[in-house]
């Protein structure tokens, strides 16, 4: 294929286009962190005509939209199966999930500035989806999860509101800091090795935090 062309037979476009324009948003957001693209980049990078976003997602806050909806929505299929799991402790589950979230913010270290930028630029129907479909779910399960480990006299009561903002908070800055790395540590690479090191840490910091004494 022609780079921008994007035609796969004659105003048809190629398989996983839609995809395929994600997944590049998505890396160009990770790499420069930032919020933001631009549509001649996104061309350049894909290999798609920039045309090809109208035709999906309408504009570039459409795309923006599809994006924090992609990636928002297995964060809450992977919550909800942890809460679902028979058979684990509520400190098994905590943990699990608290991996899974700093996992998660290496992979798409955007996701928090993205949605705060989303619900920011929304109407008011939208900001609510937004809230409704993916913060409020999390809340939840933290309401629940903290519940129910204190129900089981191994969580001190902790206010699910606050917890859900320190975990943020915590993954959150560290994974959009590169430029702290840079300058204060010289390191500019959030490596694998780096995101392990810190994983351990933060689940450390916090289960300290939250575990019955």
């Amino acid at each position: 294929m022609a780079q921008g062309s994007g035609n796969h037979e004659e105003g048809t476009p190629p398989p996983g286009a839609r995809a395929q324009l994600l997944d590049t948003a998505s890396a160009i957001m990770r790499e420069g962190d930032v919020v933001d693209i631009s549509l001649s980049e996104l061309s350049l990078r894909s290999g798609l005509n920039s045309a090809l976003v109208k035709y999906y997602f309408g504009n570039k806050a459409g795309l923006l939209k599809a994006l924090l909806d992609r990636d928002w929505q297995s964060i809450v299929t992977s919550v909800d199966a942890l809460l679902a799991k028979d058979g684990w402790s509520p400190e098994a589950k905590l943990r699990r999930h608290l991996w899974k979230v700093v996992d998660t913010f290496y992979e798409v270290p955007y996701l928090n500035r993205l949605t705060m930028r989303m619900v920011r630029e929304s109407d008011d129907a939208e900001a609510r989806r937004i809230a409704d479909c993916y913060l409020s779910p999390i809340y939840r399960a933290y309401e629940e999860l903290i519940g129910n480990g204190v129900d089981a006299g191994v969580f001190r009561e902790i206010d699910p509101q606050l917890f859900y903002f320190t975990v943020t908070g915590a993954v959150d800055r560290f994974f959009s800091a590169r430029l702290v790395l840079k300058h204060c540590f010289g390191q500019d690479t959030l490596t694998e090795e780096l995101r392990d090191r810190y994983r351990e840490h933060t689940i450390d910091i916090i289960m300290a935090g939250i575990l019955a004494r």
